[in-house]
């Protein structure tokens, strides 16, 4: 579906906006929205992107582990996200190893790093070594769980029903705040995971009622979550440092389930081209790499460059690495680790052979 490769480069850049232009400011040596001070505002919003990689991960993965088992779907999910991982993973830590580089240092131990290999370093309670990982572990949490769902077997009214009691128990997580309970059912994010589970019944089987208030329910139930998090941002940095309203944040929640929703009615189609697939398989290493692009070239090319050439530069040169990245290293090993698929020895077709009737 060329419409979600495109909607994940559009989420990934915007993750990239909200870093370059609002957060980084340990990379620019002040504050990054006094720098940009008219984009700010939008760029701020930036930082919902990865609500909508969520929305799109649970539309993605319901439709992927369709029909398969579970030793298919873990194969999948492997591949798909451990090669890139290392490879960024082995990128920040010979940044921080190899050079004098200090802008967004985790300041890891090698056996820190060892854990982070592990993409668990949140369950040993270990920093992350990129500031990006930790959706990695939200999205770990969701395999885990539709790992259960494809052991039951996945049907429509069997994901009615997973859907359902998900998102009334991270509902009900919202307010009773367990720490136990949020690490399973994620209450800040499993409204996103369950819009796009239900917005692929939708686009698979049609509309029906029942997917439609989930997707309902699940924009009701993320309003506040996102209210949060950029409200935490804020009590951080300052309201100047980013300028983000309520009201901004509420119309950008509504217009990631309102884009989804029309890619699973079939109203936002694109059609299928080889840019756009490069687009979709550049976004996971553009999350991943962008981090250690900033901080690698923002400094020095701050002392040659003005900041809005300096956010390009490096913007551009953050997507050139990652579609290397991508085309010369996650693709291959990709495929390496790919079980490979049998080969059928051609057989004689079968005669059947009619017994002569006897008299």
């Amino acid at each position: 579906m060329a419409e979600l490769d495109l909607l994940r480069f559009i989420a990934a850049l915007a993750v990239v906006a909200f870093h370059y232009l609002i957060a980084y400011a340990s990379v620019w040596g002040e504050r990054p929205a006094e720098l940009f001070p008219a984009v700010a505002p939008v760029a701020g919003l930036g930082i919902l992107g990865v609500e909508l990689f969520f929305v799109i991960s649970g539309f993605v993965i319901l439709m992927s582990v369709w029909g398969r088992g579970l030793g298919a779907f873990a194969r999948s999910r492997f591949v798909r996200l451990y090669p890139a991982y290392w490879l960024s993973l082995g990128a920040v830590a010979a940044l921080y190893g190899l050079t004098g580089i200090t802008a967004l240092d985790p300041k890891l131990s090698p056996g820190q790093y060892l854990v982070n290999a592990t993409m668990f370093q949140r369950l040993f309670k270990v920093v992350d070594a990129s500031g990006v990982y930790w959706s990695l572990w939200a999205e770990l949490r969701f395999y885990l769980l539709m790992a259960i769902l494809v052991i039951i077997g996945v049907t429509y009214g069997r994901v009615l029903v997973f859907a359902g009691v998900w998102l009334a128990v991270s509902v009900g997580a919202q307010y009773l705040d367990h720490p136990v309970l949020n690490e399973i059912v994620m209450p800040d994010y499993a409204p996103y995971f369950v819009a796009g589970m239900s917005l692929y019944l939708i686009h698979k089987h049609g509309s029906a009622w029942l997917p439609w208030l989930y997707v309902a329910g699940a924009w009701a139930a993320s309003i506040t979550p996102a209210l949060d998090r950029v409200q935490r941002r804020i009590d951080a940095v300052g309201f100047k440092n980013m300028p983000v309203t309520d009201a901004s944040v509420i119309v950008t929640i509504t217009l990631i389930y309102a884009v989804m929703a029309l890619v699973a009615i079939g109203v936002l189609r694109i059609r299928a081209s080889g840019t756009l697939t490069a687009l979709g398989g550049t976004t996971y290493p553009l999350y991943l790499f962008h981090g250690v692009a900033a901080a690698a070239l923002i400094p020095p090319l701050t002392g040659v460059l003005p900041p809005w050439a300096t956010a390009v530069v490096t913007t551009l040169a953050a997507i050139l690495l990652s579609y290397l990245v991508y085309s010369f290293a996650e693709r291959p090993i990709q495929r390496l680790l790919k079980p490979r698929r049998r080969t059928q020895t051609p057989t004689a077709p079968v005669v059947q052979v009619e017994k002569a009737s006897v008299p």
